[in-house]
């Protein structure tokens, strides 16, 4: 097993996929395994992660739970004269954050931008694991590849599958291995619709094509936007007062247990010496 920290990209470049929430819950998920992991935000002009972050820090001050909290980079996009220097500083920005937290961490979980930005494509390329939320829809599934209507055949990837096999490809070329790519669904509805069914046996076929794994993902939940505010994750309410575990919470928490479950950090890493609850 490789000593330096496994990194995990959460990436999609369509916004409201659920990138920050997906990579929060993964983050904190590890640590309550006993990992220790490091985060960074790529997409710190919007910061959705980063204010998550601050939230658990500011709750951990105030209600002194000790709380798990990785250690973690913002980072903003260069605002240099010219693109070849603004592209030079990105690098030097997430190659400098990735050395900080290296020898300390045996994950790092990023979040990228919801669009096509530099920065993303760089962290892409650095991933060990790539993991793309994804809303059960067939408007997001255009994301992945384009699809005919009448037939509903797959007539080949999408821009996002097409910059993804390319970081991959450089990934390869770089580091000797590609990167592991997981494909999670979204804001899953329970009821067993046709176009539920339709996506499923489509992402199905895609997975095959452009080779990535299928993930269970979180479903359409109130919980998780209620979380934000407070900086806790599903993980966490056993040790908070304010939020009692109903039904909902424990089947969400359950699907937290699955994609945990789907990147499988014990055969990354190997089993940590301390878990801690959640």
């Amino acid at each position: 097993m490789s000593s330096l920290a496994h990194i995990i990209v959460l990436g999609n470049e369509k916004g409201g996929s659920g990138k920050s929430t997906s990579a929060m819950h993964v983050a904190i998920g590890l640590m309550r395994l006993g990992y220790q992991v490091g985060t960074i935000d790529l997409d710190a002009r919007q910061g959705t992660l980063t204010r998550y972050m601050a939230n658990r820090y500011a709750a951990n001050l105030r209600d002194k739970t000790g709380l798990p909290a990785p250690f973690h980079f913002p980072i903003e996009r260069s605002k240099a004269d010219t693109v070849t220097e603004q592209e030079e500083q990105d690098h030097d920005f997430l190659l400098l954050a990735l050395e900080e937290l290296q020898p300390t961490t045996d994950f790092i979980v990023i979040d990228t931008p919801g669009s096509d930005t530099y920065l993303g494509k760089l962290a892409h390329s650095y991933a060990d694991t790539l993991i793309t939320p994804l809303n059960d829809s067939f408007v997001d599934l255009d994301v992945l590849a384009r699809i005919d209507p009448h037939t509903r055949e797959i007539k080949g990837p999408s821009i996002y599958t097409r910059m993804a096999l390319e970081q991959r490809a450089i990934k390869q070329s770089r580091d000797g291995v590609p990167f592991d790519w997981i494909v999670m669904r979204n804001r899953l509805s329970s009821l067993d619709a046709r176009n539920k069914r339709e996506v499923g046996d489509l992402l199905q076929s895609m997975s095959t094509q452009f080779d990535f794994r299928l993930a269970p993902g979180f479903g359409e939940r109130v919980i998780f936007r209620e979380l934000f505010l407070s900086g806790l994750t599903l993980l966490d309410l056993k040790e908070s007062p304010g939020h009692s575990l109903t039904l909902s919470a424990i089947s969400a928490r359950q699907e937290v247990r699955e994609l945990l479950r789907t990147i499988a950090p014990e055969t990354i890493k190997g089993y940590p010496n301390i878990v801690q609850r959640g």
